[in-house]
């Protein structure tokens, strides 16, 4: 017999971190694992209009990071460290560099910030910019954590960040 994904645990209000423990569907760890969720959907939503091969690999290994991301911040303070020992995928520092090299490239091609942006230009730069507003939020989300008992790692808060940057300049070059 199968599973279903529909286990009926949640319909009190909670929800399960990845070791088990229950929290309310409130809860900030839970809402950022939420808004890098819908950081992975809007990037996809973005690589439909991508054709370059290099720049749907870099997207594609972004949202294999947000995947890794999001299961990090899913643990109980408590079980970070049990989180950090597993096999499973993790925000490294080559991940921040990679973002690092996007961010260098494109302003090498005379892409810099200059303020405010205007987004609408055509679809591609549009979902590039909606990409970027939901990492921002993403962003806020994972900066309340520490105010609530739950560390977050330098890398995984220079990841989002440099994330941020990064889609920015892609929405410009998009414009372009």
């Amino acid at each position: 017999m199968t599973r279903s994904i529909a286990t009926r645990t949640g319909d009190d209000g909670t929800t399960s971190l990845l070791y088990g423990q229950r929290v309310p569907k409130d809860h900030p760890q839970i809402e950022a694992v939420g808004a890098f969720d819908e950081l992975n959907v809007a990037l996809g939503a973005a690589r439909l209009l991508v054709s370059e091969p290099a720049l749907l690999a870099l997207l594609r290994a972004v949202q294999q990071n947000l995947v890794a991301l999001m299961g990090e911040l899913a643990c109980a303070e408590a079980d970070a460290g049990r989180y950090l020992d597993s096999k499973l995928a993790k925000i490294i520092p080559a991940d921040v560099q990679r973002l690092d090299e996007a961010v260098a490239e494109l302003e090498a091609r005379g892409l810099k910030f200059d303020g405010w942006a205007t987004p609408g230009a055509n679809p591609r730069a549009i979902a590039l910019d909606q990409a970027r507003v939901t990492a921002r939020r993403a962003e806020r989300r994972l900066a309340s954590l520490p105010a609530h008992g739950r560390n977050v790692r330098p890398e995984v808060r220079q990841f989002v960040n440099r994330l941020s940057d990064l889609l920015w300049l892609l929405a410009r070059a998009a414009e372009a």
